[in-house]
């Protein structure tokens, strides 16, 4: 599933192209309708992203909650001022690059006809985005909103006064592996497989070291890594962790092949070290890591 850099940008292009204009909301594959009436004809005030949950707040106090899942994808289109991506979620390559941009259309005259199960339609007098797919999608109130934000680890996107500390503590309370818990959203927010695997590559650390092991420096370490790639990830639009000097071609073009340390490298020698990288199973995802230098 998309992980945080990709909702933070969403959070971002919603902001820049629905907030403060009133949209007309539907549900064309008719699964959302009674969501949706509840939202027609109101104004986004603000796009929040914690994650990988979604809100949109609206003036009269509900919010569109919206978790992608596995499947879940936006689609946008508009007029030429209608800025971002074309599409922000699956189907997604190796480093989710999304595509774009969406604001093609000088004659733009209206959103297309509806193509596939669109969960919800969203249109202003500029633009439109379309759901497919997401695991969640949902109205709520901001109690419902803030009980599931109370339920979620730190975001390093967010960084908030705090944050830092409270994922030490969270990390360090743990015997469950290090690199179970990057992936548990109750830790830590918004991370997925593949910033799992780079930023304890990067910083060295063994992933089946249980959380309680972790010295309170080295868990630091993980957090302000974290906050370094991931906003990267958001100027971006893509996960490159690698150095310039490890591409074959410059940035914005940097190659799949080239763009991370150990992801879906396994059986290839470490950018390193040399040694194989490894890839076994563990909470029923596959993690990839160096056996030389994560020791």
């Amino acid at each position: 599933m998309p992980e945080g850099h990709s909702i933070h940008r969403l959070a971002r292009q919603f902001q820049d192209v629905f907030v403060g204009r009133r949209l007309h909301v539907s549900s064309p594959q008719g699964r959302f309708t009674e969501g949706a009436a509840l939202l027609d004809g109101h104004v986004p005030v603000e796009a929040l992203a914690h994650g990988k949950q979604l809100f949109l707040a609206f003036d009269h106090g509900l919010y569109l909650h919206v978790h992608l899942g596995l499947y879940g994808a936006w689609s946008f289109g508009g007029d030429s001022s209608f800025t971002g991506a074309s599409s922000i979620g699956a189907p997604r390559r190796i480093g989710e690059r999304e595509s774009g941009p969406a604001g093609e259309d000088a004659e733009y005259s209206g959103p297309p006809e509806p193509v596939g199960a669109v969960r919800v339609r969203l249109v202003s007098d500029h633009g439109w985005a379309d759901l497919r797919g997401a695991t969640t999608c949902a109205v709520v109130t901001s109690d419902e909103a803030a009980k599931v934000l109370d339920r979620l680890g730190p975001d390093p996107l967010r960084n908030l006064p705090g944050d830092r500390d409270e994922f030490i503590r969270r990390l360090r309370k743990r015997k469950t592996a290090v690199a179970l818990l990057m992936m548990d959203q109750s830790v830590l927010a918004g991370v997925g497989n593949i910033y799992r695997a780079e930023v304890l590559f990067r910083q060295a650390v063994d992933p089946w070291t249980p959380g309680a092991a972790v010295d309170a420096e080295t868990a630091g370490r993980l957090w302000d890594d974290a906050v370094t790639t991931m906003s990267d990830g958001v100027r971006d639009g893509r996960i490159v962790t690698t150095p310039p000097d490890l591409w074959t071609e410059g940035a914005p073009l940097v190659p799949d092949a080239d763009a991370h340390f150990v992801y879906k490298r396994h059986g290839l020698p470490c950018r390193a070290c040399g040694t194989i990288v490894g890839m076994a199973e563990i909470g029923a995802r596959k993690l990839y890591w160096c056996p030389g230098c994560q020791v």
